[in-house]
């Protein structure tokens, strides 16, 4: 009976005698100075939407407008087909689509390749003019998408460039995409602003860095955050006189969160003319020393 009671916890020391026994070894290895192997945890790289060098702009740039005769055969039927989704889009923004005399231009954007995107304009003279931006799915994958930009001369809502719901359409139309390579982080901010009616064009740096003297503004950048993530910022340098600066905040899936429009700061340089300085000095007399002359006593 006694025997029986002393095998269990003869099994229990052993147990805890081959839990502790790798233990006690690494214990005395790390004590001999043997060096222990750890394997290293790789850092968790923040995510980013836009990865650094998807994009190489040159000195200009900047988005082409085509209007309805320069367009392609195709892209005018796609127009034309969809016009009765657009007008029904329009009725809920009171844009009076059937009313007046409206005509259309293409905003041809390289980054977001899969839609036609046209901008309808309505010219009834100075104080009232309406304007609205159409995104058309090529493939069929989506749906016909407005952003208003002007009612008779004034914005809707609030100004389209930092407006909700051109926020809430551009993450769709970039979400029915389907990219099949690395988006372009300009160009995807280009097309932003020229959806929201712009017609930008972005100041950069120059090719060769002895060119970049005296920039004019702020040239176009893309910041990446610690926790992922994208800011992109560039100046709208279209109109010298009124330049704007862009600045638009992604997360670390591509999708927008925040867009602010406002004026750019210029840095403007003046050369100042080389003066000629002719400097007088005063003379030092020399003093000659005759080595071979003798001290006297």
């Amino acid at each position: 009976m006694e025997r029986n009671r002393i095998l269990p916890v003869i099994l229990v020391a052993a147990a805890i005698a081959a839990v502790c026994a790798p233990v006690q070894a690494q214990t005395a290895q790390a004590s001999s100075g043997t060096q222990v192997k750890v394997r290293p945890v790789p850092e968790k790289a923040p995510p980013m939407p836009f990865p650094p060098g998807s994009e190489t702009p040159g000195r200009v740039y900047a988005l082409e407008f085509r209007s309805a005769d320069q367009m392609t055969e195709k892209d005018r039927l796609l127009e034309a087909d969809t016009e009765s989704s657009i007008q029904e889009r329009t009725t809920w923004a009171g844009m009076d689509f059937n009313g007046g005399n409206w005509s259309y231009k293409q905003l041809v954007c390289p980054a977001l390749p899969n839609h036609l995107f046209l901008q309808f304009t309505r010219n009834n003279g100075a104080g009232d003019v309406s304007i609205f931006s159409a995104s058309v799915p090529r493939n069929g994958e989506g749906r016909v998408r407005i952003i208003p930009i002007q009612r008779r001369g004034y914005s809707l809502f609030s100004p389209a460039p930092i407006n909700a719901l051109t926020i809430s359409a551009f993450n769709h139309i970039r979400g029915e995409e389907h990219p099949d390579k690395a988006p372009d982080w300009l160009t995807t901010g280009l097309c932003y602003a020229a959806l929201a009616g712009a017609r930008p064009q972005a100041a950069l740096l120059a090719d060769e860095p002895e060119d970049q003297k005296f920039p004019a503004a702020m040239p176009a950048i893309m910041e990446i955050p610690n926790r992922g993530g994208a800011i992109i910022k560039f100046a709208d340098v279209a109109a010298p006189s009124r330049p704007m600066k862009w600045t638009m905040t992604f997360n670390g899936k591509g999708r927008l969160l925040k867009a602010t429009h406002a004026p750019a700061t210029m840095i403007t340089a003046k050369a100042v003319p080389q003066t000629a300085m002719d400097v007088k000095g005063k003379p030092v007399p020399q003093t000659i020393v005759d080595l071979n002359a003798k001290k006297t006593p």
